[in-house]
Formats: structure tokens, sequence, C-alpha cells
């Protein structure tokens, strides 16, 4: 196994453990490759909830760019539904598994399909 089987193995871990849900594994690699060299940095691979422009950025970049949704208040609901179901408490929320998260919450799997 290469070092992104490694990372997805942990990503469904914390699914199941952190978030109770048993992952779609084949969604959760085309999430995690889709997030680039970014899962390899020891900064970059968490977002950071508490980091009010960084959750502005993963507004922006993923739901507006990436998902092709429309800014607007639930885009930020659903990011902070996202940490309330990741858990506010947990220090590292993978960048892979925040994703995941939001695709499923908007049912967005069509853009990795």
């Amino acid at each position: 196994m290469g070092k992104r089987d490694d990372l997805i193995a942990k990503y469904a871990e914390d699914l199941k453990a952190k978030c109770g849900m048993t992952p779609d594994m084949d969604l959760l690699t085309k999430v995690t490759i889709g997030c680039g060299p970014a899962i390899y940095d020891a900064d970059a691979e968490t977002v950071s909830a508490s980091d009010s422009s960084e959750l502005e950025t993963v507004k922006n970049n993923f739901l507006v760019k990436k998902l092709g949704l429309a800014d607007g208040p639930a885009l930020m609901e659903a990011i902070d539904a996202v940490v309330e179901t990741y858990g506010r408490s947990e220090r590292n929320k993978y960048r892979a598994v925040f994703y995941y998260l939001l695709v499923k919450h908007f049912g967005k799997e069509a853009v990795y399909a």
C-alpha cells in the first residue's frame, strides 16, 4: 500500500470512530485524490475549525468553486454542521474527511462520478 492508501484508511477510520458513519470508500478515495498534495502537508491536511478565514476559504474554494454551489448562509451552516458531526473538541479534522462530509451533506457525489 502507498502513502495515499494509508491516508485513505486513516480517514475511513476517522469517519467510523469520530463521525459514526460507514464511509463510501469509492467516494472517499475520489475526494482524497481531489485534495491533491495538501493531504501530504502537515498544516494543509487538516481544517482549522476555529479559524474563520480558513472556513471562508473552504466555503469559497470547495463549496462554491468545486461543488458549484451558490454562495449563501446555507454554506456556512453546512460547514458548522460538519464541525459538529466531526466533534468541536476534535483537534485534527482531516481535510479529506471534512470535504467528504460536505459532499454527503449536499448530495454532490455526482461531482466525483
